[in-house]
């Protein structure tokens, strides 16, 4: 079969695509014949080398680059017993899944309603996990509380946008272009910030009243994390889950005492995603908000295979509103 290999750690280029052999089940796994493959961020920062030490996405030389997918179970290993071959399914936090099949443990699949078609529901997988975790469990984003979203055109940042307003949340979110800012916009988003124009700590503090946020969603890292941290209220909360920008070195535990004394936490959607039935509750829980109108997914671009590079330089320009997918 067909496959995007990482052979050494470097740009986009670095992507090959390759014939390797096609998966068998192992116990506990599925043989998934895919038809959308999710790109990532953390595809990006495996495919530098970043992430090589991390138990969590580690992975050595040479490996199939790849976290999500969506497509039909055409093989099940021993002790499956949820899924069978012809079954519909997602998953995320897999590997090697820039390929035309990839094996999953079943663990991590989750079953797709009837009527979600592949694009939306590989929009879902990672990303749609990552909103769900972000706004239910690390910080359970309440009615009337404020929050302040980085990179709200982004695939997550409109997914945390429209989840957010669906909670009955305020939100704030920075965005790059006047063009980005109508589309937060017309999602909802409260307050939109031009980061390149604009303080986002001022319009913070002057749309808060000067209290500050509630809670900070960031993505972006390393040019963001000292303004995260000024934005928040007295014991807000600042979640960092993704490096964009560049990762975040160190944060100097005095620094979150003098923001007023806030917490800060940089998570794994492994740990809250952590067996079956929570895989299941969290996709489950998107997909009503996605039927019931509440949430809608923005696809920015579907490449081939084969066009694996382009599509990582795509998702690192930073111009994309949306999800990236890959049709194997």
């Amino acid at each position: 079969m067909r496959a995007i290999l990482v052979g050494r750690y470097g740009p986009a280029e670095a992507l090959e695509l390759a014939e390797v052999p096609a998966p068998a089940a192992a116990a506990g796994e599925v043989v998934i014949r895919q038809s959308r493959v999710g790109v990532n961020f953390a595809d990006v920062y495996m495919r530098r080398g970043l992430y090589h030490g991390q138990h969590t996405y580690g992975t050595g030389l040479p490996f199939v680059l790849g976290l999500e997918g969506v497509g039909e179970v055409v093989e099940a290993g021993d002790g499956v017993e949820t899924l069978r071959p012809g079954d519909r399914v997602g998953y995320c936090l897999g590997k090697a899944a820039y390929a035309e099949q990839v094996a999953v443990a079943a663990a991590k699949c989750v079953k797709l309603p009837s009527w979600c078609d592949d694009d939306t529901a590989a929009a879902l997988m990672l990303q749609g996990a990552t909103s769900h975790y972000l706004t239910h469990s690390a910080y359970p984003l309440a009615a009337g509380e404020w929050c302040l979203i980085h990179a709200g055109a982004g695939g997550v940042g409109r997914l945390l946008i429209q989840i957010a307003k669906a909670k009955g949340a305020k939100v704030i979110t920075t965005v790059g272009s006047p063009a980005k800012a109508a589309a937060v916009a017309e999602l909802g988003a409260d307050v939109v910030v031009l980061y390149r124009e604009e303080d986002p700590v001022e319009r913070v503090r002057e749309a808060t009243g000067g209290a500050g946020v509630d809670v900070v969603y960031d993505s972006v890292g390393r040019d963001t994390i000292a303004a995260s941290l000024r934005c928040l209220r007295v014991r807000g909360t600042c979640i960092l889950f993704g490096a964009s920008s560049g990762p975040v070195e160190s944060v100097v535990p005095m620094d979150l005492a003098e923001a007023g004394s806030v917490f800060f936490t940089r998570p794994h959607l492994a740990h809250y995603r952590r067996a079956a039935a929570e895989a299941q509750r969290r996709a489950d829980d998107i997909f009503r908000l996605v039927e019931q109108g509440s949430v809608k997914p923005n696809i920015d671009s579907v490449f081939p295979l084969a066009e694996a590079v382009a599509a990582h330089r795509r998702l690192e320009s930073r111009q994309s509103a949306g999800k990236i997918l890959l049709q194997p």
